[in-house]
């Protein structure tokens, strides 16, 4: 990172626990060797031991790595990037429409068969990322499972994490995929219009589908990321985690280039 992109993300960093005495004693480490060390990782799409020598051991790195994963702190962590992103682009930090879509990928070798499956209709051997983004297209949910669970099945689940999370959301764009008993779940139980933008019969080759090609272009984000070109992790949470280290990375380099 370059200084001024370290500034915006020092500030957004989570505070420890030993500086609100609530325990624990101080890192023995430099964050910002740590947080570049990451994101050297998901960038490059490296794995854990060929970590260059200019950064901490790679143990102690993926240390940090899951300790930030399993308490919540890149959550926190991205969370306030999309909260400082969205009140530079003269935004509310809680939005109120999104958009859903899912993205199959190949898993790797290091996958397990419990969390893998086949997508029929991509003809794909692997996972399948969930998100939910804004109309920035910057990430509001996100969950990964095998890619033999139905968008349906999984769509809900995702859609009431997001109420949860995000209480004023009132509207969400779909493709053709969330039909049926979603709609009717996200409008009774959620209190979430789930409106359906289905491609135009007439059509014919390539068309921009109006909300939908958000979530394209979040996903586009992502894959510059190697370490998400395939999913090459053991868990779930991990992969998810990778995704938000991921959009960490577009918004913080989008902060250091707006000029204060």
């Amino acid at each position: 990172m370059s200084d001024a992109e370290w500034a915006v993300v020092r500030d957004a960093m989570p505070v420890p626990e030993w500086l609100e005495g609530r325990g624990g004693q101080p890192e023995g480490y430099c964050h910002r060797q740590m947080v570049d060390a990451v994101r050297c990782l998901v960038a490059g799409g490296i794995t854990w031991r060929a970590m260059p020598a200019d950064f901490p051991a790679w143990d102690r790195v993926y240390a940090f790595f899951r300790r930030w994963r399993d308490k919540g702190l890149v959550a926190e962590f991205h969370d306030r990037f999309r909260d400082r992103v969205r009140e530079a682009a003269d935004r509310d930090p809680e939005p109120t429409a999104g958009i859903i879509d899912a993205q199959s990928v190949k898993a790797a070798a290091s996958v397990p068969a419990s969390s893998r499956g086949f997508d029929g209709g991509k003809k794909v051997n692997g996972r399948k990322r969930h998100i939910v983004v804004d109309t920035l297209g910057l990430l509001l949910a996100v969950m990964v499972t095998a890619t033999c669970a139905t968008d349906r099945d999984a769509g809900q689940t995702l859609l009431a994490q997001l109420r949860e999370r995000h209480w004023r959301i009132a509207l969400v764009w779909a493709d053709g995929g969330y039909t049926g008993r979603l709609v009717d779940f996200a409008r009774d139980t959620l209190r979430v219009a789930l409106s359906v933008v289905k491609r135009s019969d007439d059509a014919a080759g390539f068309t921009v589908l109006p909300k939908r090609w958000l979530v394209e272009r979040t996903f586009a984000w992502l894959m510059r990321s190697r370490r998400l070109a395939r999913d090459y992790e053991g868990r779930t949470d991990t992969s998810e985690a990778v995704i938000r280290w991921s959009m960490s990375m577009v918004m913080s380099r989008r902060l250091a280039r707006r000029p204060r």
